[in-house]
């Protein structure tokens, strides 16, 4: 059975969401990052950690992709080239979606208040609304954004989407507000929001 450690509040949902839907059984912790059960698997102190048979996996992304290879689910094959555009749009939400909600998360309550600039926030609203326009171009014809078969980066934006409600980052593209809806409706989704 796997192991995941980190609140659900945190990136820890999409690997609970992850193992949702592929009928995974796991347990979870919901210990807040840094804490003494954190650091014992990640000495960095962040979460989320998957345990699989006593080996601490850490980084959502790199979680999520390894369980949707592991089980054969929500992935293309390594080396094709579906799997290269599947990779290229991970990296693409990685660094367009999720490091710009990070950014504003860190200038809000995570880092020192003499260290926060608050006018930053400004320039990541209008870099998040520019990457919608992006990823428009970007996604397949079909209700995912790989087209027919939900994949990891599904995950991660639908998690950033869901980040970017809470920080008051404006979703732009109407497609999008439809996408998250979609995504939100899953039983998967549903049982690991519930959990």
């Amino acid at each position: 059975m796997y192991r995941v450690i980190g609140a659900a509040d945190t990136r820890a949902f999409r690997v609970i969401w992850m193992l949702e839907e592929l009928g995974q059984d796991y347990e979870h912790d919901p210990a807040p990052p840094r804490s003494e059960g954190v650091v014992a698997f990640n000495p960095a102190g962040k979460v989320p950690v998957l345990v699989d048979d006593g080996l601490p996996i850490t980084d959502s992304t790199a979680i999520i992709q390894y369980l949707a290879d592991r089980h054969g689910a929500m992935t293309h094959p390594a080396g094709s080239r579906d799997r290269a555009r599947q990779d290229s749009l991970t990296q693409f939400l990685l660094d367009e979606f999720d490091a710009v909600l990070w950014t504003a998360a860190r200038h809000s309550f995570v880092l020192p208040a003499e260290l926060r600039v608050s006018g930053i926030k400004d320039s990541l609203r209008w870099e998040f609304q520019r990457s919608q326009k992006t990823l428009s171009q970007r996604i397949g014809d079909g209700p995912y954004l790989m087209g027919e078969v939900m994949t990891v980066p599904d995950i991660i934006l639908t998690h950033c989407l869901f980040w970017a409600n809470a920080a008051k980052f404006p979703i732009a593209e109407s497609w999008l507000t439809d996408y998250q809806a979609r995504l939100h409706a899953r039983p998967a989704f549903q049982a690991a929001r519930d959990r």
